[in-house]
């Protein structure tokens, strides 16, 4: 990748519209888990998506940042479809959906301890082994702060990216709702994390809501891109030396889209401006 990319996160719902602008989106962003056991016809379907445009998967079940091993067959599930769609890159998240037999069916923050490190560098060596190629991992939100954790979220994410091969999807969103919810600098945040290993970027929108009894910004997806999220896509892209991939991220109350299509020009202005600003910054300092 040569070029900052803008794209799309696929939805059935979008499916139309997606379909009749991919002039104006760079790079589109599959569920892998949706495919995992899909007829031939929607397989078919993905690799005619992935003939006309970049895409890339995404998975929502593996549950790496876990002391428990990730399950095999999810594995050996990504690695075929992996193969079968080739694409840009595949990622998961640094979360837990499982442990002692019981599946909780959402994405959950791990305790943030020396234990899942370890164990998220183990679920992600057995998952580049399996697939192939390592895949880039997301950090999560979360309305309350793990019980038993050790180590503060930027830290940690810092040590599993030290302990594997895997670059990090930065979901700007999570870290701008964590931010709120735990009373922290998002910019101190960034200042932890390796510039080098973050290579691609979540937006997405969320709302408030009342969690133990305190108010929380929950990370639904279903709103659009809050004006703070796109100051954060600026930092970046005035940091980072390198190309990122930006995908919008929409799972439900969905605007037109043109409004989705304004929301993705919006984002290449925001990252354009941060790789402005990084131009000037080198132009002083070779002054």
């Amino acid at each position: 990748m040569k070029t900052d990319r803008v794209g799309l996160g696929w939805r059935r719902e979008l499916a139309t519209g997606i379909l009749a602008n991919l002039d104006r989106i760079d790079v589109v962003e599959v569920i892998a888990d949706d495919f995992f056991d899909a007829s031939q016809r929607e397989r078919r379907s993905l690799r005619t998506l992935a003939a006309q445009t970049s895409v890339v998967l995404h998975g929502v079940t593996l549950a790496l940042a876990s002391s428990v091993q990730v399950e095999t067959k999810l594995l050996e599930k990504s690695a075929r479809l992996f193969e079968e769609v080739r694409p840009d890159y595949w990622s998961e998240h640094l979360a837990f959906v499982r442990g002692g037999g019981i599946e909780i069916g959402h994405l959950t923050a791990a305790p943030r301890t020396l234990a899942t490190i370890e164990g998220a560098a183990e679920n992600l060596a057995k998952a580049t082994k399996v697939v192939g190629v390592a895949p880039m991992v997301e950090n999560i939100a979360t309305l309350i702060e793990p019980p038993g954790s050790t180590f503060d979220e930027a830290t940690w994410i810092a040590e599993i990216l030290r302990a594997t091969e895997c670059d990090l999807l930065l979901d700007l969103h999570n870290l701008y709702a964590n931010s709120l919810n735990f009373n922290y600098d998002p910019l101190n945040f960034l200042a932890q994390i390796p510039l080098d290993r973050i290579k691609a970027i979540h937006l997405a929108g969320g709302k408030w809501v009342s969690a133990q009894g305190t108010r929380r910004l929950l990370d639904d997806h279903f709103h659009d891109v809050p004006d703070p999220v796109y100051q954060l896509l600026t930092e970046v892209g005035a940091r980072a030396l390198h190309p990122l991939t930006v995908i919008l991220e929409r799972d439900g109350n969905y605007p037109s889209m043109d409004c989705l299509l304004a929301q993705l020009d919006l984002a290449r202005q925001a990252l354009s401006q941060g790789r402005k600003q990084q131009a000037l910054q080198a132009s002083e300092a070779a002054a």
